[in-house]
């Protein structure tokens, strides 16, 4: 047998299992895999992006794992959002930056790579090159129909 056919049996199957579907961000938490950690509290975890949109751009993830918002519990993604509120002032000072965007993309069609919650702390400047999205005005009678959609489901 091979050294890793070895050391898959010697493992349980929850061990298999997990080690099979840890996300990269798990691997990460546990330092299997090296990075910047800006930040560290008992249910959140920041590090460094190592593909910076600006520098000081900052992943804050929870530490258990959760695919996307649609699967985070509220109390989890309220403590995500602590850390995010007390991380910004500080990267911002601390990069000089003009100003902060604050993203979460959730699904693929968003743009989500790790399916593991993360915020994005992204230090903007003044001139970096990167554009906004653009807003487009809503087509007669659309934003209507759009909230009696969004209120049709606050209702259910």
């Amino acid at each position: 047998m091979c050294l890793l056919c070895d050391t898959i049996h010697t493992l349980s199957v929850h061990e298999l299992m997990t080690t099979m579907t840890d996300t990269l961000f798990e691997k990460i938490i546990r330092g299997d895999i090296p990075c910047h950690k800006v930040y560290e509290d008992d249910e959140t975890f920041a590090f460094l992006d190592i593909k910076p949109i600006n520098p000081g751009h900052t992943l804050v993830i929870p530490k258990t794992a959760y695919p996307d918002l649609f699967a985070l519990p509220q109390e989890t993604f309220l403590a995500m959002m602590r850390a995010v509120h007390y991380l910004v002032p500080r990267i911002k000072d601390a990069v000089g930056a003009d100003g902060i965007n604050i993203g979460m993309n959730n699904g693929t069609a968003a743009g989500q790579e790790v399916f593991h919650a993360h915020v994005h702390i992204i230090p903007r400047f003044e001139g970096d090159g990167h554009k906004h999205w653009p807003g487009q005005p809503y087509d007669e009678g659309e934003a209507e129909e759009v909230l009696r959609k969004i209120e049709h489901t606050l209702l259910a």
